[in-house]
C-alpha cells in the first residue's frame, strides 16, 4: 500500500572508486524502473569487466519498496549485497541498482573488512549522486460517450493530468496520469460522471 505521494530516486548512472589494502572496489549507480534494466546493466558490467573477481549488487523497486534483490556474487553470505541494500535503504531510495565490481588486491580482508568495504563503496557512489524527489503517479483510463467530452476534458485539467493517448476506434477513451495526491478527487468526479467509465492502469 502506497502511504506516501512521492519517492527519491536518481536521476543518472554515477561511478566511483575505493581501495582497500589493495583491493579495488568500483562502484556503479544506476536508475531502473524493472528487472529487465536491472539485467541489462548487470550484462553491460560483466562485459566491461570479464576479469573481477566479483559482481555484488543490491537493487529496490517500486514507488512502495516492496521489491528487493542483493547478491554476493561468491563472496561470504551478507558481506556485500547485503551491505550495498543498506546504504539503499538508509538513503531511503528505489528504482535503483548499485553494483560494486571487485578486483582482488592479494590480501584477504575478513568478514567484518567486507561488510565495511562493500558498505563504504555503496555509500560513496550514492554521496555523488544527484537524488531527487519523483511524485508517484497513477495511470487511468477512462470510456465515455462523446456526449461527455467536455465534462471530461474538464475533470482532467483539474486534475492537471497527463494525457497519454485518446482513441476513437470503438469508442472514446482516454490513457491518462496523475499524480497520486490528485487522484481521490479525480475518481469522486468521474464516479459522478455516470456516462464515463474509469478504470485503474498502473502506479508509476
Amino acid at each position: 500500500m502506497l502511504f506516501s505521494d512521492s519517492y527519491l530516486t536518481i536521476k543518472t548512472q554515477k561511478e566511483t572508486l575505493i581501495k582497500e589494502r589493495g583491493s579495488k572496489f568500483l562502484a556503479f549507480i544506476f536508475p531502473v524502473s524493472n528487472e529487465s534494466e536491472v539485467k541489462e546493466h548487470l550484462n553491460g558490467l560483466k562485459k566491461e569487466h570479464p576479469t573481477a573477481n566479483h559482481h555484488c549488487y543490491a537493487w529496490r523497486l517500486g514507488p512502495d519498496k516492496a521489491a528487493f534483490k542483493t547478491n554476493d556474487d561468491g563472496e561470504p553470505a551478507n558481506t556485500a549485497g547485503k551491505p550495498i541494500l543498506g546504504q539503499i535503504q538508509a538513503n531511503d531510495l528505489t528504482n535503483i541498482l548499485v553494483v560494486v565490481v571487485r578486483y582482488f588486491g592479494g590480501t584477504l580482508l575478513g568478514v567484518g573488512g567486507l561488510i565495511s568495504a562493500y558498505r563504504a563503496a555503496a555509500a560513496e557512489v550514492i554521496k555523488v549522486s544527484e537524488i531527487y524527489e519523483r511524485f508517484i503517479l497513477f495511470e487511468y483510463k477512462v470510456d465515455f460517450n462523446e456526449e461527455s467530452i467536455n465534462l471530461v476534458m474538464r475533470i482532467l485539467k483539474e486534475s492537471g493530468a497527463k494525457i497519454i493517448s485518446h482513441t476513437y476506434e470503438t469508442g472514446n477513451a482516454i490513457i491518462f496520469q496523475i499524480k497520486k495526491q490528485n487522484s481521490i478527487k479525480l475518481e469522486e468526479n468521474f464516479k459522478e460522471l455516470y456516462t464515463s467509465k474509469l478504470k485503474y492502469l498502473k502506479t508509476l
